[in-house]
């Protein structure tokens, strides 16, 4: 298959932060391999393809900090790439802007690696992410396994119409800030039949995102299959949303068939007081918990007081909303995993209808 490529992509090599210092991978190192200079003509019409392996070849080999840089502004002609390890580099970020129709497919033999542990040590800088797409639509990324990310794993951003499967996400549970995916600004999104473990979310989903599935049911018993798992980590959330007073939306996701084992959290909605706009049409469903801390958050008061300090640790539902309406609980079954322990609802604040759970929930 030939493929025509439209894009700004920056592959950088980097090593660990240290405390306090930046690491711009694309403006401070010398080690800066461009297509341009390997051959390439980018003019939709030359085949690019060789010109990319071999800049791709040097920057792979290159110790220390080394980037591939394909410029923008120009459409490269090139047929199926492969870009083979293993590389001299420390760790790896992948940067991948306004590219339409990409396909990455994994071997699932190798594994991303990005050495985050320095970088987890070091809480003012700001950290790189292993994987990035911004403004690309009919994206698809599958078979792809990344580990210890400085900082989170990967990033959907501005994007429209992408599929993530087949991908193992691996970082301890004592990693911080080190999210799965995060979502954001963009629309007709799916990940399933993945794998996430994480020390943050699993997967968040940002403002001004919509038509978001996290799994989808399978054809013909959506309750037999489990097609994302999260845990460790901190569970799949909506948000947060409306930090510094900001106007944000999420609309129409749906999130059925997953699991959430040894988690912080398992579902959850956050938001910031003094923001404004709505997140509406969220679905979780078919939803199996083991050994959570935190199973069903709504908790609008994100980022401030606690109303619920007095249940700490034993709050199965929380539903701490300033707030929410048209809101559907119903067949929701949690079970200590601690003999004869109990477990307590909050709900606050909450209008719309709940059904059959355990416990049970009353709302003030």
């Amino acid at each position: 298959m030939q493929v025509l490529i439209s894009c700004v992509l920056i592959l950088g090599f980097a090593s660990p932060c240290l405390c306090g210092r930046w690491i711009n991978v694309a403006k401070t190192n010398n080690n800066i391999f461009n297509v341009i200079a390997y051959g390439a003509r980018g003019d939709g019409i030359s085949d690019d393809t060789q010109a990319f392996l071999r800049a791709w070849n040097h920057t792979c080999g290159a110790e220390g900090t080394s980037t591939l840089v394909i410029p923008p502004k120009k459409l490269y002609f090139v047929n199926n790439l492969e870009f083979r390890g293993a590389c001299k580099a420390t760790s790896i970020l992948i940067q991948i802007q306004y590219v339409n129709g990409l396909t990455i497919d994994g071997t699932r033999r190798g594994r991303i690696n990005g050495h985050g542990s320095t970088w987890w040590q070091c809480k003012s800088c700001p950290r790189p992410r292993i994987l990035s797409f911004y403004a690309c639509n009919d994206l698809s990324v599958r078979n792809v396994r990344i580990t210890n990310s400085p900082g989170a794993h990967g990033t959907i951003n501005g994007c429209n119409r992408a599929k993530i499967s087949n991908l193992d996400v691996q970082s301890p549970s004592h990693s911080p800030n080190t999210d799965g995916f995060d979502i954001s600004s963009s629309k007709n999104i799916l990940i399933e039949d993945s794998t996430i473990r994480t020390g943050d979310d699993c997967i968040a989903i940002n403002g001004g995102s919509s038509y978001i599935s996290v799994s989808r049911p399978t054809r013909f018993d959506s309750s037999t299959r489990v097609r994302v798992a999260c845990g460790p980590g901190h569970g799949i959330s909506i948000g947060s949303l409306g930090k510094g007073n900001s106007y944000e939306t999420v609309e129409e996701v749906n999130v059925p068939n997953c699991s959430f084992t040894n988690t912080t959290n398992g579902a959850r909605i956050k938001t910031f007081p003094g923001g404004s706009g709505y997140a509406k049409k969220i679905t979780f469903e078919q939803i199996q918990l083991t050994n959570v801390k935190n199973t069903i958050i709504i908790d609008q008061h994100y980022g401030g007081k606690v109303a619920t300090e007095s249940y700490a640790g034993d709050l199965a539902i929380n539903l701490d909303c300033m707030s929410c309406f048209n809101v559907v609980l119903d067949q929701v079954y949690i079970f200590s995993s601690q003999e004869k322990k109990e477990f307590h609802s909050f709900c606050k604040n909450f209008h719309g209808t709940i059904g059959s759970t355990i416990p049970r929930v009353y709302c003030k």
